[in-house]
């Protein structure tokens, strides 16, 4: 059991039966009253966000997870399956489970599995990924006043804001916690 006080981004814990983790964290100091903890938590096996207050001294239960190293390999229309690397198991985790991560899934991507007493709950990706760009806004030689930026669209579907010399047909490095261009590769 951990105090609410100590919650922070990235940590699991148990609330009413349900796997939660925390997306974001604010501790709230009012005049004359006790402090409160706001959290925004995602529900690992349904995939829905919400926002909870707790009074200060609360306790919730904290728990760890297992780490396996899996491969992704393709989806359909529920499912996106991924192998695990050491026992060639084939893993199915829903749309939902996965958020915003499946803008960054590439065939024969490496990324960490994580369960809960032998059941699948999410994917842990790195830190970047490498993407190819399909479609991109031209880009002009008068435009280079203060750093501009124009849009692109990857492989994956997702929108990056890249610099003008960024063409179709690029690879380029996007950051998978904030989703921001970081070079071309």
């Amino acid at each position: 059991m951990i105090g609410v006080e100590q919650l922070r981004k990235g940590v699991v814990f148990v609330l009413d039966n349900e796997l939660f983790r925390v997306l974001d964290y604010e501790h709230r100091k009012m005049a004359r009253g006790s402090a409160t903890i706001r959290v925004k938590i995602r529900n690992l096996r349904s995939g829905s966000i919400i926002e909870k207050t707790f009074p200060n001294g609360n306790r919730v239960h904290d728990i760890r997870l297992d780490h396996a190293i899996v491969q992704y390999l393709y989806h359909d229309d529920q499912f996106y399956y991924f192998m695990d690397i050491e026992t060639y198991e084939q893993v199915m985790l829903k749309e939902e489970q996965l958020g915003d991560g499946i803008n960054y899934l590439i065939d024969g991507l490496e990324i960490k599995l994580e369960t809960f007493e032998g059941e699948p709950i999410s994917i842990e990706l790195p830190t970047t990924v490498d993407l190819g760009v399909v479609e991109s806004e031209p880009g002009f030689a008068g435009d280079t006043a203060n750093a501009p930026l124009k849009h692109c669209t990857t492989e994956t579907g997702q929108q990056v804001q890249v610099p003008l010399f960024v063409q179709a047909g690029d690879r380029i490095r996007v950051n998978t916690e904030t989703g921001a261009y970081v070079t071309r590769v």
